[in-house]
C-alpha cells in the first residue's frame, strides 16, 4: 500500500512527535528550549522534504516559533538579515547582473572553447569556464541560467554529432554544480556554513581561506568529472574527432556579440571585477570585509556613465525568497545548537576515541547522499552543518575540517532531475537532444564515490597544508 506525500509527512511528524514526547523531562542535556527546537527542525525538515510548500515558507514559518517560544530572540532571529555573508550575496548578484549586461561572460566562453581541436579539449576547456564563472555569478541556478546560451550555441554548432551534445548537456550542470566549492559566494549554502561556524565556535572563515580550500577541490573535481561524463556518453571515435569552433559561430547561433575587440562597456566589467576578485582574495592584507568589497563593487558597477545597469535594474535580479531562506535557516541552525538540541541528537555517538578520518569519511557519506531527501542545498547545511558541528566537538575533529567537508559533498547532488535547479534546467531544451533520468542515474553510479573519496582525500590530506586539519581538541 503506497502512501502520499500528506500521508507521509504527516506520519514522519507523528512518529518524531511521539518519540520527543517520550524524552524524560530531566534527561541530562536537553532542556525544554532543546524539546523545542527539535519539534521545529523536524517539523521543518518534514514539510521539505514531504510537500510543496515554498521552502521560504517553512524557514520563516519554524523561525518564528522558535521566536515565539523563547527559544531565540526576535533581535537574533531578525539580525541574520543584516548578516555581512547576506549582504556580500547581495552584493554579488548586483556585479553579476552587470557583467551579465555587459556580455562579457560570453565572450570570454568564446574565446576558451575556441581553442579546442577535439572533443576532450573541448570539454575540458568548458569545464575551465565554468570554473571561472564562479567568480563572477553567486549561486548554482544563476550560473545555470548565464551558461545556457553558451550551451545553446555550442549544441546548434555541432547539430551532426549528437552524443556529444548530450555530453555537453550533461557537463553543464555537473561542473556548475561541482565547482560552486571554489568560492563562498559559490552556493548559499557557504555562507549558512560560515555563519553557523561563526556563531559557534567564533571562527570566520573568510573569502581568501575558503578560496585556498575550494577551488583546489573543485577544479580537480570537475575536471575529473569531465572525464567521467565523456566516458559514460561518448565513443573513443566521438572524444577524438576533430572539432573547430570559431568565435563567428558562436556569435552565428547565439544571441550576443562575441567577436571584435573589447567595448568599453566590457573592459570597465572585466577590470571591476577582477579588482574585486583580487581584494576578496587579499583580505589580510588589506582588512577590508568581503561585503564591503563587494558593496563598494555594486556601487561602483551601478554608478552613471560606469556600470551597465542601474542600481534598481540590479537589486531587481537578486533572488529576495533566497536570502530571506538563508537568514531564517541561519537562525535555526544556530538555535539548533544553542539550545543543546544538536549535542543532545549526536550525544549517543562515541567520544574522543572515533579516528578522524572515520568521523569524516561518515560525515562526507551522508552529506553525499543527503540530496536525495533534501533537495534544497541551503536546506541540508541548515540542518547537517549544526549537527556535524556539534558532534565535531564532542569527537575531538576540527570542526571547521568537518563543516567544510560536509559542504563540499554535499554539493553533489546529480541523481535525478529534481535534484538541482541546474540538472534541472539542462535536462529539458527544446529543440536540443539533452540527457534522460537514466543517463544521470549512470552518473551518478560512478561520481558519486568518486566526489566523496575526492573530498575525504582533500579533508585529509590537502586541506592541512593550509591549516585546517581533521584531528581537534576533546572539550
Amino acid at each position: 500500500m503506497f502512501i502520499n506525500a500528506r500521508q507521509s509527512v504527516a506520519l514522519c511528524v507523528a512518529l518524531s512527535l511521539s518519540g520527543l514526547l517520550l524524552i524524560p523531562v530531566n534527561f541530562p542535556g536537553l532542556g525544554g528550549q532543546g524539546r523545542i527546537t527539535l519539534v521545529v527542525f523536524t517539523l521543518a525538515t518534514c514539510a521539505w522534504i514531504a510537500t510543496s510548500l515554498d521552502d521560504t515558507g517553512i524557514a520563516l514559518g519554524a523561525g518564528l516559533v522558535l521566536v515565539l517560544t523563547g527559544v531565540t530572540s526576535a533581535e537574533a532571529f531578525f539580525g541574520t538579515l543584516g548578516d555581512p555573508t547576506i549582504w556580500l550575496l547581495i552584493c554579488a548578484f548586483v556585479l553579476a547582473a552587470t557583467v551579465a549586461a555587459s556580455g562579457l561572460a560570453g565572450r570570454c566562453a568564446a574565446f576558451l572553447v575556441g581553442g579546442a581541436r577535439t572533443v576532450r579539449q573541448l570539454a575540458h576547456l568548458t569545464t575551465a569556464a565554468l570554473v571561472v564563472s564562479a567568480f563572477a555569478v553567486p549561486a548554482t541556478s544563476g550560473r545555470a541560467a548565464l551558461a545556457l546560451p553558451v550551451f545553446l550555441a555550442l549544441a546548434r554548432t555541432l547539430a551532426d554529432r549528437r552524443r556529444v551534445v548530450v555530453a555537453l548537456a550533461l557537463l553543464f550542470p555537473t561542473v556548475i554544480l561541482l565547482s560552486a566549492v571554489a568560492t563562498l559566494i559559490g552556493a548559499g549554502a557557504h555562507l549558512i556554513t560560515v555563519s553557523v561556524l561563526w556563531e559557534t565556535t567564533g571562527e570566520r572563515v573568510g573569502f581568501h581561506q575558503w578560496l585556498l580550500l575550494g577551488l583546489p577541490l573543485a577544479v580537480v573535481s570537475s575536471h575529473l568529472a569531465a572525464e567521467v561524463v565523456l566516458w559514460l556518453t561518448t565513443r573513443r571515435a566521438d572524444r577524438r574527432a576533430p572539432v573547430r569552433i570559431t568565435p563567428e559561430e558562436i556569435e552565428r547561433h547565439g544571441d550576443r556579440p562575441v567577436t571584435g575587440p573589447l567595448t568599453a562597456v566590457e573592459k570597465r566589467c572585466a577590470a571591476l571585477l577582477g579588482a574585486v576578485v583580487l581584494l576578496w582574495s587579499a583580505e589580510p592584507l588589506h582588512g577590508l570585509s568581503p561585503a564591503v568589497v563587494a558593496l563598494l563593487g555594486a556601487l561602483l558597477a551601478t554608478a552613471p556613465r560606469v556600470g551597465t545597469v542601474t542600481l534598481r535594474a540590479a537589486l531587481a535580479t537578486v533572488p529576495w525568497s533566497l536570502l530571506l531562506f538563508m537568514a531564517a535557516t541561519m537562525a535555526m541552525g544556530v538555535a539548533l545548537l544553542n539550545s543543546g538540541a544538536a549535542h543532545w541528537l549526536i550525544g549517543a555517538l562515541p567520544g574522543g576515541g572515533v579516528p578522524p578520518w572515520a568521523f569524516l569519511a561518515v560525515v562526507v557519506a551522508v552529506s553525499t547522499a543527503a540530496h536525495l531527501v533534501l533537495q534544497s542545498r541551503s536546506a541540508r547545511s541548515s540542518v547537517l552543518v549544526p549537527l556535524v558541528v556539534a558532534a565535531a566537538l564532542g569527537a575531538g575533529v576540527d570542526p571547521v575540517s568537518a563543516a567544510l567537508a560536509s559542504t563540499a559533498a554535499a554539493g553533489f547532488c546529480h541523481t535525478l532531475p529534481a535534484s538541482a535547479k541546474p540538472v534541472a534546467l539542462f535536462s529539458d531544451v527544446p529543440g536540443v537532444p539533452t540527457y534522460t533520468p537514466t543517463d544521470l542515474l549512470r552518473l551518478s553510479a560512478v561520481l558519486a564515490p568518486l566526489t566523496a573519496a575526492l573530498v575525504l582525500l582533500f579533508a585529509l590530506a590537502v586541506w592541512p597544508l593550509f591549516g585546517v586539519a581533521p584531528q581537534g581538541e576533546n572539550p
